[in-house]
């Protein structure tokens, strides 16, 4: 059994594949080209938004975002202690000061109710994580930084078509996707997501024109998209690979499919797990859309269980074990054990166990008995 098994994926489309990447090598464009264009067109169609950029990662997407806001040195950006490094990480090699809260336990999202305690004169932005498939609460995010003249960078790197009903007036709600609320929305096309490449790939989307043009200079050391070595700002380089782009291209196609087989699995697990020992099984909130690029939960025996699933040969995986504030990269910033409690609570207490479109009934029955047994013993 694998925790997550790319090959079964790819059998199921590797005509569609095999094509993409041939067209590709046949053309002799590897860097930019159509491939990428109609890729960005197709993820800005998805997304109901104007601009799509594809860059090289989703990390990059997060740096890029507020390299475009003029974030630097002084600022303050707040974020959550819960999530992969890369949220804070580029906030700090930016030269600002990654500001953490605590979150919300039945979302593992940022908790909006800490949020505005943490603002200073000095906070510019705030970059809600969109955890495991699930969004945060975008309602009061927005709130909150609109009282404040604060941007939102929201990092979608798990979250690539995840939904929330959001009010957008006294009396109106829509239907929103992740990553299409904020100023910015960033994804990752890591191949273990939702939506993977194969390889690191990332896109941002945005209904900022100047935002868009900014970050189409960035992603390409500056240079003007209309005369070649001319550099009008200072950037990097971020492309997304041509033969990515194909790829993403034809996975798209499927993204919806897979979502809706994810959430018939959780849901299962959901069934079959509630009850069982000291287990918690993830939320699923009615207001919003869980896409379950994870299927995470919680248990005070989280380690044991673990083991005893290893031993049974049932991988799982611990995201994240350490929360950012206790991460010795961020020993500067002196938070100290017991400051994010929740946080702190859940990292000790989370596991996730495989889910993925081809995952089986019958796999899944194992993985649920031998939870069961665990607790029986």
């Amino acid at each position: 059994m694998h925790f997550l098994d790319l090959r079964k994926q790819y059998n199921s489309i590797k005509k569609e594949i095999d094509t993409a990447i041939k067209r590709v090598l046949n053309s002799g464009n590897f860097i930019g080209s159509d491939e990428v264009e109609k890729l960005e067109r197709e993820i800005a169609k998805f997304c109901s938004v104007k601009y799509a950029i594809g860059v090289n990662s989703g990390t990059d997407a997060l740096f890029l975002s507020l390299k475009a806001l003029g974030i630097g040195p002084g600022d303050e950006v707040i974020t959550t202690s819960f999530t992969f490094i890369a949220t804070a990480e580029i906030i700090a090699n930016l030269g600002a000061k990654p500001v953490l809260v605590d979150i919300d336990p039945e979302t593992f999202n940022i908790n909006p109710s800490k949020i505005e305690k943490a603002i200073t004169k000095r906070t510019r932005a705030i970059i809600p994580v969109h955890l495991f498939g699930q969004m945060a609460d975008m309602g009061e995010i927005m709130r909150i930084a609109k009282r404040y003249k604060l941007y939102v960078v929201e990092d979608a790197a798990q979250a690539f078509g995840a939904e929330i009903k959001f009010q957008i007036s006294n009396f109106k709600f829509k239907i929103m996707k992740a990553g299409t609320i904020g100023n910015l929305g960033c994804f990752s096309f890591f191949p273990s997501k939702n939506l993977g490449a194969f390889g690191d790939a990332g896109m941002l989307i945005t209904n900022n024109k100047k935002l868009a043009d900014k970050i189409r200079l960035l992603r390409n050391h500056g240079s003007s998209l209309k005369e070649k070595y001319f550099n009008l700002i200072l950037g990097t380089n971020s492309r997304l690979d041509t033969i990515q782009a194909a790829i993403l291209g034809v996975k798209l196609k499927y993204l919806r499919k897979w979502n809706l087989k994810r959430q018939k699995i959780a849901k299962y697990y959901n069934q079959k797990l509630n009850g069982v020992g000291t287990i918690i099984t993830p939320e699923i909130l009615s207001e919003r859309t869980n896409i379950f690029h994870q299927y995470t939960i919680r248990t005070k025996y989280r380690d044991k269980l673990q083991k005893y699933l290893k031993r049974n040969r049932i991988p799982t995986m611990i995201y994240y074990p350490i929360p950012l504030h206790l991460q010795l990269a961020f020993k500067y910033l002196r938070y100290k054990k017991s400051d994010f409690p929740e946080a702190e609570k859940v990292a000790n207490e989370v596991l996730s166990l495989p889910i993925y479109p081809e995952i089986t009934e019958k796999e899944q029955d194992y993985i649920i008995q031998k939870i069961r047994n665990f607790y029986a013993e």
